[in-house]
């Protein structure tokens, strides 16, 4: 029996236990609960255990949109506080000198310095792209990724691959992407095959991109509900019936949104000598944990934040805090080039705002809160870390 030297200490121990029991019993009771009562199609709960259908025909979900009367402060941000490199570019069509200018006056009204074009330009056409920003007035506004053909992986095809990069990196590109979408989903080798994320013939285009000492940038999968039944549990069921081309529910295919992480991952962890950027925070915003054991795991990947803001504008403290821990490896991408969506992210990112739109609806029928991120932070995710991880971008001029 344990001993106590003074009634105090003994009490102490006997509060504490008794406390740890209680815990253990609420614990308990809450996974004992059953689940919450849910209201047959067409009602919906008024008080615990009572359904009650609305007395006039309920609009559908595009139509629904009511004003809110809230009043707060609102602080919009129509130019990044500190330039910024925007890694996962689209622009449309860099083909003439014009061209560029039209992306450029875009550019420089949303503070944006330089653009890295993720277009998977390789050969012919990267060269031509490069000849048109070279003869422009605006050649450190602009870099290029080169691309990988990954069609018809089989015999001989890594030696032309790593032969074409050398190439592209020699003729002026800084990197490789976007890898799309449909690498691991639907891309076949030379004999039918799925290709898969970590298949070993691709080993010596990423052991080359270690050599030559420039990032991949990869787009792995969707959303992880793109990979859920399209039911009325589904928040994203708006767009994926909008775009039904966009959901991934064939399960006979074997492909699931975790294996295709899974595939990611070795991939990851195979080439450690390999500087990866997983675009669309690896598809993870939506679980900032899944997210940190990521980057605990890999310290050759980044992450960057194209398309995947409504995720962050709707947790904004532990966006907040997530961004603080791991400032060295974020990097800020926009993806579709839409400059009149742009300051949405300055928003999110620099301001503490409150219960603000998102721009497309389909995409997030909730609203966005600002993260309020440090100045040090947000020079990093703007531009320091890009300038640290892409040598070939222009490395002087940049705010200290």
């Amino acid at each position: 029996m344990r001993r106590f030297s003074s009634r105090r200490v003994w009490l102490t121990w006997l509060t504490g236990i008794g406390a740890v029991a209680v815990g253990l019993a609420v614990v308990a009771t809450a996974q004992q609960q059953p689940a919450a009562h849910e209201c047959p199609a067409g009602q919906t709960e008024t008080r615990p255990g009572n359904c009650q259908a609305p007395s006039q025909t309920p609009p559908s979900i595009v139509d629904y949109r009511p004003r809110s009367t809230l009043v707060t402060p609102q602080h919009p941000v129509p130019k990044a506080k500190f330039p910024v490199i925007d890694i996962h570019g689209h622009p449309r069509g860099l083909t003439s000198t014009e061209a560029v200018a039209g992306v450029v006056s875009a550019l420089d009204s949303l503070n944006v310095r330089v653009m890295v074009s993720a277009n998977n330009t390789s050969g012919e056409n990267l060269t031509k792209t490069l000849g048109v920003i070279a003869a422009s007035p605006y050649k450190d506004r602009f870099r290029v990724l080169t691309g990988i053909d990954l069609r018809d992986v089989g015999p001989g095809w890594a030696d032309r691959a790593v032969k074409q990069l050398e190439a592209d990196i020699k003729a002026g590109a800084v990197g490789v992407g976007e890898v799309g979408k449909n690498f691991g989903l639907s891309t076949r080798k030379a004999d039918g095959s799925r290709l898969k994320i970590d298949d070993p013939e691709l080993d010596p285009i990423w052991q080359a991109l270690a050599r030559l000492g420039v990032p991949a940038f990869i787009h792995t999968a969707e959303p992880q509900e793109f990979f859920q039944p399209i039911d009325y549990k589904n928040e994203r069921w708006l767009e994926l019936s909008l775009f039904p081309g966009r959901a991934h529910t064939d399960r006979e295919s074997g492909v699931t949104f975790d294996s295709l992480m899974t595939e990611r991952d070795n991939l990851f962890k195979r080439h450690p000598k390999t500087t990866f950027i997983a675009a669309h925070f690896g598809w993870h915003a939506n679980d900032l944990a899944r997210a940190a054991k990521l980057l605990d795991e890999h310290p050759n990947v980044l992450v960057e934040v194209g398309a995947i803001l409504y995720d962050l504008g709707r947790q904004p403290r532990m966006a907040h805090d997530f961004f603080v821990k791991y400032q060295d490896r974020i990097l800020f991408g926009k993806d579709a080039f839409e400059p009149s969506e742009y300051p949405y992210y300055w928003r999110v990112f620099e301001t503490r705002d409150e219960y603000f739109d998102y721009y497309r609806g389909y995409h997030a029928f909730w609203k966005l809160y600002g993260m309020d991120l440090p100045d040090d932070v947000l020079k990093k995710l703007y531009y320091a870390n890009a300038l640290r991880i892409v040598k070939g971008l222009p490395q002087t001029g940049w705010p200290r």
